[in-house]
């Protein structure tokens, strides 16, 4: 067993582990992609520490001395070294290899040794290695890649230690409850969930950290991979669209006020969707003439990020926080009439949820109603505040 790593932190289990778990002993690559600072590396050591062998090594290829390990050209040499390592190639093996874009040509090294011999990999890297297509074609159909996002807040309380169990039902939430968590999930609004935020003690230390994973984010991603003439021009974009989290996505608008062909602004938004930086949204659909069909709604990984650039007001901060919550569990749509009538989620085509800081009568019947036209059983409102209303749930509830 080689450890090329030095371990100090304190590991905690992230919910995604639960379905990499039934992966672990197939023989596909199990590959960690996701926005920087998201936990990748914490998670592929918590998994290296839960694989029962002695025959496993990991790697971090941020190290140069390691990468050396995986240049020679002929890989049975490469295989040579690993085994100098302490890998037996006879028998099962697990290789964990960390930020494997800084080796070109990791993917056909990974299929060789998995066909040759009986070797697990588990991967992490960067997310524009991935959207650059030096991935796919290598290992196709010999991986399962599994996305990692800021913490939900059932994991921010992980995190924070706080032996909480929330309730399945608004009716256990009495004004005693709701006052115990509603501070909790304020702070996970304003400040978001990447882990290194959540950790840290005090306010001041966490507007440092998010302004640290921003700029990490802008020099590694975007200048470093982005590959753009105007890099001054997709940060003006970043922070446009931090402002307008949980809003239509105006292309001709966006393309006026910064000056760029829409094909430009297009790329850069994909950029940034691919990178994992935003999420836009598209709308649900029934084939009907008065649906707006093609104008997505844009989302920010994080409410901290948004809310540390953006100065968002508490309505915007805790939709994007149900986003957050919501996306982990399938796939999410919207739906708005040209009336201005509306939908705010839709989850995998059958449950319908509408964002409310304080929720009235009124919303639940539009609410009610649109979900019936939709034929949508599933339908609640998400309140920010505590409310007297029937069928609602709230944003720690997710």
């Amino acid at each position: 067993m080689v450890r090329l790593y030095v371990y100090n932190v304190t590991m905690k289990p992230r919910l995604i582990f639960e379905e990499i778990k039934k992966y672990l002993n197939t023989p596909e690559a199990i590959v960690l992609t996701g926005m920087r600072r998201t936990g990748k590396t914490t998670l592929l050591q918590f998994i290296y520490e839960k694989i029962d062998s002695e025959n496993k090594i990991f790697l971090d290829f941020e190290n140069p001395i390691t990468r050396s390990y995986f240049e020679p050209e002929n890989y049975e040499h490469i295989k040579g070294q690993l085994e100098i390592l302490g890998i037996d190639f006879k028998k099962k093996s697990y290789i964990f290899l960390d930020e494997i874009q800084f080796v070109k040509k990791i993917p056909s090294i990974v299929k060789y040794l998995a066909d040759h011999y009986q070797v697990k990999f588990f991967l992490t890297g960067s997310a524009s290695f991935y959207m650059k297509n030096l991935f796919t074609e290598s290992l196709a159909g010999r991986k399962f890649i599994f996305e990692l996002f800021p913490l939900s807040f059932r994991e921010f309380l992980t995190f924070k230690e706080v032996p909480l169990k929330i309730p399945k039902s608004k009716n256990d939430v009495s004004h005693a409850i709701f006052n115990t968590v509603s501070p909790l999930y304020e702070e996970y609004m304003f400040f978001g969930g990447f882990p290194g935020v959540v950790l840290k003690s005090n306010s001041d230390e966490k507007r440092k950290t998010l302004e640290d994973i921003f700029s990490s984010f802008f020099q590694l991603e975007v200048l470093q991979l982005g590959d753009f003439r105007k890099n001054e021009v997709i940060r003006n974009l970043m922070l446009l669209l931090m402002q307008r989290t949980g809003s239509q996505l105006d292309i001709q608008k966006l393309s006026s006020e910064l000056g760029v062909s829409r094909q430009t602004l297009n790329d850069y938004i994909a950029f940034l969707e691919s990178t994992y930086f935003i999420k836009t949204i598209r709308p649900f659909s029934m084939g009907r003439d008065s649906e707006i069909r093609k104008i997505p709604k844009v989302y920010i990984c994080d409410t901290g990020l948004a809310n540390c650039f953006a100065k968002l007001n508490a309505g915007a901060l805790f939709e994007n926080s149900v986003f957050q919550n919501l996306r982990l569990r399938g796939e999410l749509n919207y739906y708005r009439k040209k009336t201005g009538v509306e939908i705010d989620f839709i989850l995998n085509k059958e449950e319908a949820y509408e964002v409310k800081t304080n929720p009235y009568p009124s919303d639940l019947k539009k609410l009610t109603s649109l979900s019936q036209a939709l034929n949508i059983g599933e339908h609640k409102i998400i309140s920010k505040n505590f409310s007297e209303l029937g069928n609602i749930m709230y944003g720690f509830m997710l």
